[in-house]
């Protein structure tokens, strides 16, 4: 049966229809431009827009109703990953009100939360090893008016879980690969992830994306924001186009982004002694930016790669910018809930 995943930005709107599983295949895959410039409504006269707006993207490419994935923004939750000592399912369940309560800035009364274990001691293992928690928190009237979006088109959402996780199950990095930084980048706030022996273990969030770039060639070089995007996607980083001037206007932006990577491998190069992050894996659309690759790659000195999140897919495969498609990769690759 099809499945439909949605990955609503600021900027756009992705949707992917196909048979979810561990190898995806596509029967439809569409990017549509958001006029709202919000992907989570914070009152009932944008509710109704994107409801609008939603409903038009279904209609229009006859998307599945039934198998509906979304994904939540990382600006609009908090995601924590907690040591404790070694408890059982029961005694965890007791205790995690209260760590959230410690690890989470929302009061009681309105947070939505889901944990999930994600490394818990063997038996025979020494008694000061931790089990690691995952703890993702939200408002519950944020939760309540994004999922109502859907109720008022019929639709009660199969999935709902933050992007950073979509994206990190369709990169599919292994137990044995090297310790990874995932750089998630969308128009408006880009987050990071730190995977280690297979394992998430922690996540940061920037209030910097793709429209930090376009405006800045907005300001800089005078250029209305259609054309200051045309320039930022063709010329990139590229000191040869445009005698540079694209180039040097982005690359201040861009050093607060690699300021912010220097801080999140120096934290966990903290979390673990003698383990530093050899691979940085670059997902979203702001990654295609021409020459991003090389420069984040002279300025940090790590393998940089961009993410492939449809390489196994089968089907209807987009032809391109597959970076963008890693939410919707992900939330189609879930197989239990």
């Amino acid at each position: 049966m099809s499945a439909l995943a949605l990955d609503i930005g600021t900027y756009t709107i992705k949707a992917i229809s196909g048979k979810p599983g561990k190898k995806i295949e596509v029967e439809r895959a569409v990017e549509v431009f958001n006029p709202l410039g919000i992907s989570v409504p914070s009152d009932e006269a944008l509710i109704q827009k994107l409801v609008e707006l939603i409903e038009s993207v279904i209609t229009d490419h006859k998307f599945p109703r039934n198998d509906v994935r979304l994904s939540l923004p990382e600006t609009v939750v908090s995601t924590n990953i907690i040591e404790l000592p070694s408890l059982s399912e029961a005694e965890l369940a007791s205790a995690i009100g209260w760590q959230a309560e410690q690890h989470i800035p929302i009061p009681p009364e309105q947070l939505s939360l889901q944990y999930q274990v994600l490394h818990r001691p063997h038996k025979d293992s020494s008694a000061d090893e931790k089990m690691r928690v995952l703890l993702v928190g939200a408002h519950k009237d944020l939760i309540e008016k994004y999922v109502d979006v859907f109720l008022s088109l019929g639709i009660e959402p199969k999935l709902l879980e933050t992007q950073i996780l979509s994206v990190i199950r369709s990169l599919d990095i292994e137990v044995n690969e090297p310790p990874t930084l995932v750089i998630q980048m969308g128009a408006s706030s880009t987050q990071m992830a730190m995977v280690y022996e297979g394992e998430l273990r922690f996540v940061t969030s920037q209030m910097t994306g793709g429209q930090a770039l376009t405006q800045a060639l907005e300001k800089q070089i005078n250029l209305e924001t259609k054309q200051a995007e045309e320039y930022k996607r063709t010329y990139g980083l590229d000191p040869q186009q445009f005698e540079g001037k694209v180039r040097a206007t982005l690359t201040p932006v861009i050093d607060i982004l690699i300021g912010e990577v220097r801080k999140a491998m120096t934290f966990f190069a903290n979390q673990h002694p003698g383990v530093s992050t050899q691979r940085i894996l670059l997902s979203g659309g702001p990654t295609l930016l021409p020459g991003l690759v090389q420069y984040i790659t002279q300025e940090i000195g790590a393998e940089v790669l961009v993410a492939a999140p449809l390489s196994q897919a089968i089907g209807e495969v987009p032809e391109g910018n597959h970076p963008t498609w890693t939410v919707c990769a992900g939330l189609l690759m879930r197989e239990e809930f």
